[in-house]
């Protein structure tokens, strides 16, 4: 099945003009870029303030983000999650002193979410790594190439929201 998906890739890329070894390549380089940037985005993390952080801890703090405060509702809908699995994920960074809570005050049973200080210094120091990320790879190409980098990007993007609604559908 897999070396029939292979070849049905690669017929596909001829088509185009790509040679056949590209299929080989762009899967090997999507792969470790992937794994890497997890990896390197979690070393990133590990500085003497930040080191009780997790990937996903940060996902949730730039989920949160520093404008208005949010609803779990509206978080767990950023982050594609149900509001009992936020909720785990909340009540550690509660505990850790990087999220606050407060009710509503027209409605009590609404609980908004905030970063406190420590939380938007997380933030900021997340926002530092992914600005520092992007300006790297904007001084190697030309405007085109970056272009076409975004819209490959988008495509992608795409393709794995289509087969998370999907999954979550089933």
């Amino acid at each position: 099945m897999y070396n029939q998906q292979v070849r049905e890739a690669n017929s596909k890329m001829q088509e185009k003009g790509m040679h056949v070894d590209s299929y080989g390549t762009l899967n090997e380089v999507l792969v470790n870029l992937f794994r890497d940037v997890l990896e390197i985005e979690e070393k990133s993390l590990a500085t003497s303030h930040f080191r009780d952080l997790t990937n996903n801890d940060m996902h949730v703090i730039e989920a949160i983000g520093i404008e208005e405060p949010k609803n779990m509702s509206a978080i767990a809908k950023l982050l594609s999650v149900t509001v009992g699995t936020l909720t785990i994920a909340m009540n550690s960074l509660v505990k850790k002193g990087y999220v606050t809570r407060e009710r509503g005050k027209t409605d009590r049973r609404v609980v908004f979410i905030s970063l406190s200080e420590k939380g938007r210094a997380a933030y900021e120091h997340h926002a530092a790594f992914h600005r520092e990320m992007i300006q790297s790879i904007s001084e190697r190409l030309t405007k085109d190439e970056l272009d076409a980098l975004t819209k490959a990007l988008t495509c992608l993007n795409q393709w794995f929201r289509e087969k998370e609604k999907i999954r979550r559908n089933e």
